[in-house]
């Protein structure tokens, strides 16, 4: 994977390092372009950002996490990274997720923006059932071997205290007219208060700006010169019925 480094300080390393999934058929540098970057260095984080060029053929052949994992992950450690977060847009929010399920603790945290979380069927039975907190996982052999099929699951790990706390910190923002809105509500109804931010608005940039700046603000990141801040508590987002999602494959 090709990867670009944007140092929080030109003449240091920061501890913490800030890794960016762009979503399907978009550039790493576009978050560049949308101010991504500069929204870090404008609250002084001491956060360094590595843009990945993980483009959707590795989605398709199924080798973003080993790829990820090798090309990235562990190299930035070895660099003496202590704080490493995902940050993952649609189709690269997915990617950060499929990659903890992969490679359990590999990362501190991550920060799903509008993320693609499965097909609509099974988004459906979840709902059906009641929410994630009362849906449970059919027992047995899995029908399919559809990720999705494992990743809800785990998600349900964040409704148990004890056991959420050995999870990454899992951040979630979408605009709520997001096409694929009606999985993130979901979504948002398992984890702890302060970590899901909302925006009116779909699936696009101006959207995920948005976001990014309002959960920039509360996200337990270092500032230049102080000590990790704590997560601030927000309200929770109002889980409510949206129209279903559409296949990843054509979502940016």
């Amino acid at each position: 994977m090709i990867t670009h480094l944007k140092s929080a300080k030109d003449d240091e390393r920061s501890d913490t390092l800030l890794v960016f999934l762009p979503g399907a058929y978009l550039k790493p540098d576009e978050f560049e372009r949308e101010g991504f970057i500069s929204a870090v260095r404008e609250r002084h984080l001491a956060a360094d950002s590595l843009l990945v060029d993980a483009d959707v053929s590795y989605y398709y052949d199924q080798t973003l996490s080993e790829r990820l994992h090798a090309d990235v992950i562990e190299p930035q450690r070895a660099l003496g990274y202590k704080s490493i977060w995902l940050v993952g847009i649609s189709i690269g929010g997915f990617g950060a997720l499929i990659h903890e399920l992969s490679r359990p603790g590999s990362v501190d945290g991550i920060v799903a923006l509008a993320p693609y979380l499965g097909r609509r069927v099974l988004g459906a039975e979840i709902l059906k059932a009641g929410g994630l907190r009362a849906w449970q996982a059919p027992p047995g052999p899995l029908p399919d071997e559809e990720v999705d099929r494992k990743l809800w699951p785990w998600f349900k790990q964040y409704l148990e205290p004890q056991q959420g706390q050995k999870l990454p910190q899992l951040y979630l923002g979408f605009g709520l007219d997001d096409r694929f809105a009606s999985n993130h509500k979901l979504l948002a109804d398992a984890l702890p208060e302060g970590r899901v931010f909302t925006t009116e608005g779909g699936h696009d940039w101006p959207q995920w700006r948005q976001l990014w700046r309002n959960m920039l603000d509360v996200l337990p990141v270092p500032s230049l010169g102080r000590s990790p801040r704590p997560a601030a508590r927000r309200a929770p987002a109002r889980v409510s019925r949206a129209s279903s999602a559409k296949p990843w494959a054509i979502a940016a």
